[in-house]
């Protein structure tokens, strides 16, 4: 808290320092009244729009081309406008074109630290929305005070409200108070409803901050604006208590559809991701729509186009409504991403698969262990007991591991075991190589700390829950022999004069020896060669990696592939994380070795046609070429002792 005694002093500063720049203010602010000049309201709305690019320069599509319906005030609903003057301004109509109070407190307030605030009326919004940027510099506050007198001499407050409510951004596309209506709610301003205009005038202060659909947080935040707006309007008298009281327990849901056709289909997933990219670095959404930006992005029109078509052609064919297919693909030691398929239609649903969507992550998991295990000298060749079912110790318990299948193996090689994916290898290879060591050579190779990761023995079979961007960009750090690169998709955003506004850059740093990424590189080119994911090969025509991933229950299924040049991850889920893939597609069980590797081989075909065929170098066999025999290296529990441990299953109710 800001002790009063602090306040009167700043006050006082504030008030002296005033009387020493008075006359040089009065001469300032004269000479720019004489010559700023109200410009023509048209000039924004129909400034120019962002244009997103492909990394060749060809157009993927815009932000801010407007999506604007003009109506008269008298067709906005009373309801809707003493909403949007208790949310922004409730003495519009009875004060001036600024308030020096309120100004002053503000200041003050973000001098002494407290909480940021604005003091603008609704004439000072208009003028700076309608005529000027969202640059916080003395000349631009100057303008926006000389412009909002000038248009209180030249309009009515009604005029100045109604331009307001026709140029007011609202997320989304959507330029004034019709079309936010048909963005949110499905309908025009006339059906609006008391309780959905509270939520409309509560958006329009910061789309990026209230729309409910447009990241975490701000449902919660739309909610404590909501009741704010219906309690300024109970104080203003524009409705009573009871009635306010009512309508607090009343908050109406927002559609989650965009009405915009920009944002249709796969397309959309690019556009909105891309944005949110740059909001990430510092671009406003009003910049983006009104800026006349070009946006040059990571992105490969030719991988790009592939992807599509491989899931629409690779995959099942009248899938489920729920299943969700994520594919993300990046370049190798430089994480630039140079395609992404977040879904079918950005306008039926707006998470993306790719970036944002997480689901359990299988035996896609199995590399970090063998990578850790690499590092701590089990070489390749060493012998292990496949049979399943076997029972490890998990902190004093046993922990069952069966293969898919419950197949058995017998006695097998560690290379031989990756390429058939086999459990009940790799449960004691992770323990044995350590398993802080397993989820340490996760985050290296590019699992960020969003993602869970506890070091028990399910950790290798895949419990923890990543995204696609994840995955790929992990084997990405394979591909370039353990070179990590941070992913991105904004290469540069050049300004409406063509000046260099931002410079992506390449983010990267060895991780791993090459050596050991050499030959977890050649024990992965089994699993294509001869292991779970042949149909990844299929006629492709030049040497592959990867690894196949499937949950427990079938309710995951993963392939994640590459070439020296491209890594690509690819995972199926649905929308209930227990709900089966069984049965898609005509398939029984849908594995990674299934619609995912088929897809991978597809896409990589179509995105690499032309390209140098590339050639991983050969393994280095690091911890040399004699087998080691590994059985018995790590506890185990015969059946019957380990059932004997095990709680007894609970009587049937």
């Amino acid at each position: 808290m800001i002790s009063k005694r602090l306040q009167r002093i700043a006050l006082r500063l504030t008030i002296l320092l005033s009387g020493f720049g008075f006359v040089a203010g009065v001469a300032v602010f004269g000479v720019a009244y004489f010559t700023v000049d109200i410009p023509d309201p048209n000039d924004y709305v129909n400034s120019q729009a962002t244009i997103i690019q492909y990394a060749d320069g060809s157009e993927i599509g815009r932000l801010g081309a407007q999506n604007r319906t003009v109506i008269p005030l008298a067709k906005i609903p009373v309801k809707l406008r003493e909403a949007v003057l208790a949310a922004e301004d409730r003495n519009f109509y009875s004060q001036l074109a600024f308030n020096p109070i309120a100004i002053a407190r503000a200041a003050i307030n973000n001098v002494l630290g407290g909480q940021t605030q604005g003091g603008s009326t609704i004439t000072q919004q208009y003028a700076k929305t309608a005529f000027l940027t969202s640059e916080r510099t003395i000349t631009r506050k100057l303008k926006e005070l000389v412009i909002a007198i000038k248009l209180e001499n030249q309009l009515s407050k009604d005029e100045i409200l109604e331009n307001y409510l026709n140029t007011i951004y609202f997320g989304r596309g959507a330029y004034g108070v019709e079309t936010g209506a048909q963005v949110y709610f499905g309908h025009g301003v006339e059906s609006l409803t008391v309780a959905e205009s509270a939520i409309l005038a509560s958006i329009l202060r910061s789309p990026g901050l209230y729309d409910p659909y447009f990241q975490d947080g701000n449902a919660e935040r739309l909610s404590a604006r909501y009741r704010y707006v219906i309690n300024g309007m109970v104080d203003a008298g524009w409705l009573g208590e009871s009635r306010g009281a009512k309508l607090k327990g009343q908050e109406p849901p927002v559609n989650p559809r965009l009405s915009s056709g920009r944002l249709a289909g796969p397309r959309g997933y690019l556009i909105s991701w891309v944005q949110r990219e740059l909001n990430e670095l510092g671009f406003t959404d009003e910049q983006l729509m009104i800026g006349g930006l070009v946006i040059r992005t990571t992105l490969e029109r030719k991988a790009q186009e592939a992807a599509q078509i491989a899931v629409q052609e690779a995959g099942p064919q009248n899938p489920p409504e729920d299943l969700h297919i994520g594919l993300l693909s990046i370049r190798p030691g430089t994480g630039e991403i140079v395609a992404m398929y977040g879904g079918r239609d950005y306008l039926e649903r707006q998470l993306n698969d790719a970036t944002q969507g997480i689901t359990q992550a299988g035996s896609t998991f199995k590399v970090f262990a063998l990578a850790a295990a690499l590092e701590q000298g089990i070489p390749l060749t060493s012998i292990w007991n496949g049979d399943s079912p076997q029972f490890f110790d998990d902190l004093g318990k046993p922990y069952r591991v069966g293969n898919y299948d419950n197949e058995d193996y017998g006695q097998v090689s560690l290379l031989r075991a990756t390429a058939s994916s086999v459990n009940t290898v790799y449960v004691p290879l992770g323990i044995a190589a350590g398993l802080e060591n397993v989820v340490n050579a996760a985050r290296r190779a590019g699992i960020p700390d969003s993602v869970a990761m506890l070091p028990t023995p399910s950790l290798v079979l895949g419990v923890s829950s990543p995204r696609v961007i994840d995955v790929a960009a992990a084997y990405a750090t394979f591909a370039a022999e353990g070179i990590y690169a941070k992913p991105f998709i904004i290469n540069e955003v050049l300004g409406p004069n063509r000046g260099i506004l931002y410079q992506g850059k390449i983010e990267a740093e060895e991780v791993f020896s090459s050596d050991v990424m050499r030959d977890l590189n050649y024990a992965l080119r089994q699993v294509v060669l001869a292991g779970t994911a042949t149909s990844a090969l299929r006629g492709l025509g030049r040497q592959a990696a990867g690894k196949t991933g499937t949950s427990n229950e079938n309710t995951s299924a993963w392939f994640t592939g590459y070439t020296p040049d491209l890594a690509t991850s690819i995972a199926f889920f649905r929308d209930d994380a227990l709900t089966t893939l069984r049965g898609i597609g005509g398939i029984n069980s849908v594995t990674g070795g299934t619609f995912p590797a088929r897809i991978w081989n597809a896409y990589t075909k179509r995105a690499l046609e032309g390209s140098p065929k590339l050639k991983f170098r050969p393994p280095v066999n690091v911890n040399g070429t004699e087998p080691v025999d590994m059985r018995g290296v790590v506890m185990t529990y015969t059946k019957e002792s380990a059932t004997a441990l095990m709680p007894p299953k609970p009587p049937a109710q």
